[in-house]
């Protein structure tokens, strides 16, 4: 039997606790409660954060002006709840590839939210679904079906189709175990042809994948051990580069997903920083972005055309954050980045410059303690 090593526990241990994305106890100040229309015609977009309320789960709005700023837009109810705490996950909230529909999981009430998206970024909640598991926490969508993943053990994914006017309904046989019965999920989400599921597993060090069909059936896990230790949030490139946060050691990996194989292309590239746990990549996929919940900073990478990684900043530091950075997502265009920082539920915001560079634009605050997810369009 192989002997635990203390030192790589403990390592393993802070990395997870680390990415909880939780926040200091506060109100959501300046959120309205109504269901409104977000803004006008002209406005740029919009930014969605999960409340993740035990009381009653909502999707907060912020508008986005042209210069990326942004302001206090809405509450809209999911009709679930959440946990309260930080759901240690990336992808809470998931649009659907037109931007029709937005889906939010609720994590205490164990199913899934579908609303409708109005051209000026109001919500209307259509229908809720069993989650086909206990506490999701991550969900992604394409080709007309959603694959959530179910954090209570066991760990399992599990499927539903969206009907065309956003009726959510499960899939017969879709539901498949993790690699382990508790193996710390962080997150789902399909490959760029919405033909392939991963996983990454935190407590486990693996990556677990799936092949689906059209049907919305599912084959799997195939699983593979992770370049690093405690696998969190990633992204796929436009190429096909799976870019994957590794929290233990601050490090990031890149693979290809070649058949029925999972390559590692960039091993464990290491930033300098504190507790790298969400990845997001640019409209481009020119770059990387890792927010490093440990050390409050982003830290960018080049995107070589074949999935190699290099950083952008020899100290890895391509801005600072506020406290706790989480969740990141790109505006539609990939013009600004935005940060969900769960320490003190705020957001960041940057403008992408051609290198690389990240410009902070401002820092929005008033998010609730245990908020979770953060898309934007």
């Amino acid at each position: 039997m192989q002997k635990r090593n203390p030192f790589l526990a403990a390592l393993v241990s802070a990395g997870i606790a680390a990415c909880g994305g939780g926040g200091d106890p506060r109100g959501a100040a300046g959120l309205s409660t109504t269901e409104e229309a977000v803004g006008s015609a002209d406005d740029a977009g919009v930014i969605y954060v999960l409340s993740n309320d035990p009381g009653g789960n909502a999707a907060l709005a912020f508008a986005r002006a042209s210069d990326g700023t942004l302001t206090p837009a809405g509450s809209f109810p999911t009709g679930g709840t959440g946990t309260g705490a930080g759901l240690g996950s990336q992808g809470a909230l998931a649009f659907t590839r037109d931007g029709r529909w937005l889906l939010a999981v609720n994590a205490g009430s164990d199913d899934v939210s579908i609303f409708s998206v109005s051209r000026r970024g109001g919500l209307e909640l259509v229908d809720r679904a069993s989650s086909g598991g206990d506490m999701p926490i991550s969900i992604s969508v394409a080709n007309g079906v959603a694959f959530v993943v179910n954090a209570g053990v066991p760990n399992t994914v599990s499927g539903l189709r969206i009907g065309p006017h956003g009726d959510l309904a499960p899939i017969p046989g879709s539901t498949r175990p993790l690699s382990a019965d508790d193996s710390g999920p962080a997150q789902v989400s399909f490959d760029p042809a919405g033909e392939v599921l991963v996983v990454t597993e935190k407590t486990t060090n693996r990556i677990s994948v799936y092949r689906t069909d059209d049907d919305g059936g599912v084959e799997g896990p195939r699983v593979f051990p992770s370049s690093g230790q405690v696998p969190f949030g990633f992204a796929f490139s436009r190429t096909g580069a799976l870019v994957v946060s590794e929290a233990a050691a601050s490090t990031v990996s890149s693979y290809r997903l070649n058949d029925d194989d999972l390559e590692t292309v960039t091993a464990s590239a290491p930033n300098f920083q504190a507790a790298a746990c969400w990845i997001a990549i640019p409209e481009s996929s020119r770059y990387a972005y890792s927010a490093n919940t440990g050390a409050g900073t982003i830290s960018g990478y080049a995107v070589a055309q074949d999935g190699t990684l290099s950083l952008l900043d020899s100290d890895g530091v391509t801005a600072a954050a506020g406290s706790g950075p989480a969740d990141l997502a790109f505006s539609s265009g990939s013009r600004f980045l935005y940060v969900r920082n769960g320490g003190d539920g705020s957001i960041s915001g940057y403008r992408v410059q051609g290198d690389g560079a990240l410009e902070p634009v401002e820092l929005a605050s008033g998010l609730p303690a245990g908020s979770a997810g953060l898309a934007a369009r």
